[in-house]
C-alpha cells in the first residue's frame, strides 16, 4: 500500500442521498479506506440533496436553495469526498451557475489519485470483476482511467474490460422514467457487454446505475453483483468483502 503524506487534508464526505437511503455500504466503505490511508473523515449532519433531480426535471429554484446549503455546510472543510460521478459534476458543474461557490469538491477516484496520489490503497478482491465508466464521470469529470488504476492495484483481483464499456447504461435519473423503451433498449445492450465478460462483480462510481444495470441483471438471474468501487478499494484480507443485499 502506498503512504499517503504526513499532513492530510480536512476530508468531508457527501454521501448522496441516493446512496445514504438505498446503499449505506458506500459511504461506510468510503470512510474506511480514507481513514486506512490516513485521512480523518467528517460527516456533517447537516447535509441533504445536491439538487440534480430538482435542476434536471426544470426546478432551478428548489435546486439553488440545495445548492447554497451544500455551501453552507462544506464550507469549512478542505475537501469534500463524494462516493459518485453525478453527483459530484452537479456541485462543480451547476452550483456555480445557481449562484453557490462549493468547497473543493471530488469524486472518490479523483481524491484517491489526485489528491492523496495513491494508486495502491492495500485492498484484496479475489474475484473476476469488469468495470462501467458512468456518463457523467466519463464526460462531465474526466476522470479517465483513475477507477482503472485503482483496481489494477487490488490483489487477487481479475480485472476484464467491458465492450464498448462508454456507451450509457440508459439510466440518466428520470430519463429511465420519461424515455423507457429507449432507457430499457440500452440497457439490455450493456447487460449482454456485462455478462459477455464471465465477470462476477460489475463495479462503477455511480451507485445509480449500479442499480440500474444490477436491477436487470437480478431479474436476469444472470449471479453477476454490482459493486460500488468504494466497496471494492475498502475490502481487505483482514476485513473481508461481504455482498450486502441490493
Amino acid at each position: 500500500m502506498q503512504k499517503v503524506a504526513e499532513k492530510s487534508p480536512r476530508v468531508a464526505l457527501f454521501a448522496t442521498c441516493l446512496t445514504d437511503t438505498l446503499y449505506p455500504a458506500t459511504p461506510r466503505a468510503v470512510v474506511t479506506l480514507l481513514e486506512r490511508l490516513g485521512c480523518s473523515v467528517e460527516f456533517p449532519l447537516e447535509q441533504t440533496c445536491c439538487g440534480q433531480m430538482h435542476f434536471n426535471t426544470g426546478y432551478p429554484d428548489h435546486a439553488r436553495g440545495l445548492a447554497g446549503a451544500y455551501e453552507r455546510t462544506f464550507a469549512d472543510y478542505d475537501a469534500v469526498v463524494i462516493p459518485s460521478g453525478s453527483c459530484t459534476g452537479m456541485v462543480r458543474d451547476i452550483h456555480p451557475q445557481l449562484g453557490s461557490k462549493p468547497a473543493k469538491t471530488y469524486e472518490l477516484s479523483e481524491f484517491l489519485v489526485d489528491v492523496l496520489g495513491v494508486t495502491d490503497v492495500g485492498a484484496y478482491f479475489p474475484h473476476r470483476v469488469t468495470y462501467h465508466p458512468t456518463c457523467h464521470s466519463l464526460r462531465m469529470l474526466g476522470v479517465g482511467d483513475k477507477p482503472l488504476s485503482l483496481l489494477r492495484a487490488v490483489r487477487g483481483l481479475d480485472l476484464v474490460a467491458l465492450p464498448d464499456a462508454e456507451s450509457c447504461c440508459g439510466f440518466g435519473g428520470t430519463f429511465a422514467l420519461k424515455n423507457s423503451d429507449t432507457s430499457t433498449a440500452m440497457l439490455s445492450d450493456k447487460m449482454r457487454h456485462v455478462l459477455d465478460t464471465g465477470s462476477e462483480v460489475l463495479t462503477a462510481g455511480d451507485n445509480s446505475c449500479l442499480m440500474h444495470i444490477g436491477g436487470g441483471l437480478s431479474r436476469l438471474r444472470a449471479g453477476v453483483r454490482p459493486v460500488h468501487l468504494a466497496e471494492i478499494l475498502a475490502s481487505t484480507e483482514e476485513e473481508p468483502w461481504a455482498p450486502e443485499t441490493r
